[in-house]
């Protein structure tokens, strides 16, 4: 039997958690994180759902503890949207430090080879062209791959001999940057879903003789989101405190929902049609306003986002209904006020 003082202590608990609950709130759109080194893609998401206590939170596309810049955290409906972020190219900064291999291919993991070779600027430049285009890349074995159910970074941590497959991945730029000294080279990567940098820097390494991993990393693009929509976490904390004092409004903070969908098609629609989608029906377009093209589109009614369709054999069908009701992004936030 439980005492009175806990009976008492248990109602406080559930009184917490029904305030917690109640506190959340529908917030909708985009943060792009100025992620900071050491800070987790999932601690991040958590903080920023915790300052906007939001219902629901995710990211687009894990950055590294390592690695600092662009971690975009979609809000709310925007979270319909990550797809589309997370499918577009991606550009890193990084840093190579040659002479020694390490089994996480970064900083924070154990020598597993070493070189006294230093490579010269003109032996990197030329082998940059192997590394562009379509090429075959092999994850680093403290990756979220999964290998029959498990993610590699678990089965290396436990001690697992990993035998990871090739992947086709996409590289549409790399240059190197400068030669900071023998030891370190910086390089910039523009490339597409599934590419891994740690890879690039093994690889290279391992091709110039001299091994190689990555010592600092920073993504300065994700799909239509760069360093000009990043926001530092005390500049948000900041601006989160101010508003919770009545001083601005969180919604400057955000990004709008479709921000995301910058490279697709927006269908403006009337009305009538706007509450036919809502509802999941399909929509016949006709008439010499009709769009003669297909695929997928955004429908917008009266300038506010509606839902993702597909257009296909003269109807609009919806796939995605969005409900932007509760917090979203001020419209001056969208002109870069």
């Amino acid at each position: 039997m439980s005492s009175p003082t806990d009976a008492f202590v248990e109602k406080k608990v559930e009184q917490k958690s029904a305030q917690f609950r109640r506190d959340k709130r529908d917030v909708h759109g985009w943060i792009v994180l100025d992620k900071p080194v050491g800070m987790t893609s999932t601690h991040a998401v958590a903080v920023i759902k915790r300052l906007f206590s939001a219902k629901r939170a995710g990211h687009a596309g894990t950055l590294d503890p390592l690695a600092s810049g662009g971690l975009p955290v979609a809000l709310g409906e925007a979270t319909k949207t990550v797809p589309f972020v997370m499918d577009g190219r991606k550009r890193y900064r990084f840093t190579v430090r040659w002479g020694e291999e390490r089994d996480t291919d970064d900083s924070e993991g154990r020598v597993v080879a070493t070189s006294e070779q230093r490579p010269s600027e003109d032996a990197i430049r030329a082998l940059l062209p192997r590394f562009t285009g379509l090429i075959e890349q092999v994850p680093p074995r403290f990756s979220a791959i999964k290998v029959q159910g498990e993610r590699a970074y678990d089965l290396a941590r436990e001690g697992e001999a990993l035998e990871l497959k090739p992947r086709p991945v996409e590289i549409f730029e790399l240059t190197l940057v400068n030669q900071q000294d023998s030891e370190h080279s910086v390089f910039e990567a523009e490339c597409g879903k599934g590419t891994y940098v740690r890879s690039l820097a093994r690889d290279i390494g391992r091709l110039l003789g001299c091994f190689g991993h990555v010592s600092a990393l920073r993504r300065t693009q994700c799909g239509p989101f760069d360093e000009r929509d990043m926001i530092p976490l005390e500049q948000l904390e900041a601006l989160c405190n101010r508003a919770a004092s009545g001083e601005g409004s969180l919604a400057d903070a955000l990004l709008p929902v479709e921000t995301a969908l910058d490279d697709i098609p927006a269908l403006a629609v009337t009305r009538a049609d706007a509450a036919k989608l809502h509802r999941g029906q399909a929509v016949l377009l006709r008439g010499r306003d009709a769009p003669n093209t297909s695929g997928t589109v955004y429908v917008t009614v009266g300038g506010r986002l509606l839902a993702l369709a597909e257009i296909g054999n003269g109807e609009l069908i919806p796939k995605r209904v969005f409900n932007l009701t509760g917090l979203v992004a001020s419209p001056l936030r969208d002109e870069g006020v």
